[in-house]
């Protein structure tokens, strides 16, 4: 298809050749998209925004504007964007600040659905799901295997571990440890994502390592660090039970959630 005839795109764009741009885009003059990607209609896509290959971007996505940050003084930071991601319609992805490292970071694979939020500085791994509505704060980071909601709202600053699931409508602002279910009204641990972790193939003994973390670390009176030095002593070693304690080693400003609900296993 190449460049549909009502779409501009600035002559200094950097496209590969099988680049399909769809009717009433805009690609500013510093946007590089690589090969196989599709890219709208009605997309804008503005500032130094680097484009993976084979994305596909649906209508009415904006890329690369202004970060929301009143200290934003219009200095040349970026968005750069992995491969294979599918961004619906009406998402909005912002480019960093000079105080955040200047990129906001996107992996590959990611599915980010209709009318989300990725704002500046933000950075997330690959085969992350964001579902409708699902909005970051400034400076979010989001880890590998990661899913939002429907309208789960995260505050700037906070770390979402991996294979973590977010329930929608969740108001998320403190960190979220790897492998744990969160549901809404307050946010709150149900357990470990247990469907997740068998979906993508966990084998059962490292399955019963992370409930005997989870026990340690969310059922126990114990401090994070008392409950990180007993797993360390107790259980097996194991790669996932490391990714975990190294997540709980390193809180941001914004603190590990702990809080587990009653109800939950």
């Amino acid at each position: 298809m190449g460049i549909h005839p009502t779409a501009l795109v600035d002559a200094r764009a950097e496209l590969a050749e099988d680049v399909d741009i769809l009717p009433y885009t805009i690609i500013g003059p510093e946007v590089v998209i690589e090969a196989g990607c599709t890219v709208g209609p009605h997309v804008v896509i503005e500032g130094r925004s680097h484009i993976g290959k084979r994305n596909q971007i649906y209508p009415f996505v904006t890329i690369g504007f202004p970060p929301q940050d009143i200290s934003y003084g219009g200095e040349p930071t970026q968005v750069r964007i992995g491969d294979h991601n599918i961004i619906r319609e009406h998402v909005t992805i912002h480019r960093g600040t000079p105080g955040g490292g200047g990129v906001t970071r996107i992996g590959s694979h990611n599915f980010i659905m209709a009318y989300a939020h990725i704002a500046h500085d933000c950075k997330l791994g690959d085969q992350v799901i964001m579902a409708n509505g699902a909005t970051l704060g400034g400076h979010v980071q989001v880890d590998d295997y990661v899913v939002l909601g429907g309208l789960a709202a995260v505050h700037q600053y906070v770390r979402i571990g991996a294979h973590a699931y977010i329930g929608g409508t969740s108001a998320i602002n403190q960190d979220i440890p790897p492998y744990t279910l969160i549901a809404p009204d307050p946010a709150e641990i149900y357990g470990l994502n247990m469907v997740g972790l068998k979906r993508k193939g966990f084998s059962a003994e490292a399955i019963q390592a992370l409930k005997s973390c989870y026990r340690i670390l969310f059922r126990s009176n114990l401090t994070v660090k008392k409950a990180i030095e007993k797993i360390r002593k107790d259980v097996t070693a194991l790669p996932e039970v490391e990714t975990l304690l190294g997540f709980m080693e390193q809180a941001s400003k914004r603190g590990i959630i702990r809080t587990v609900n009653e109800q939950a296993q």
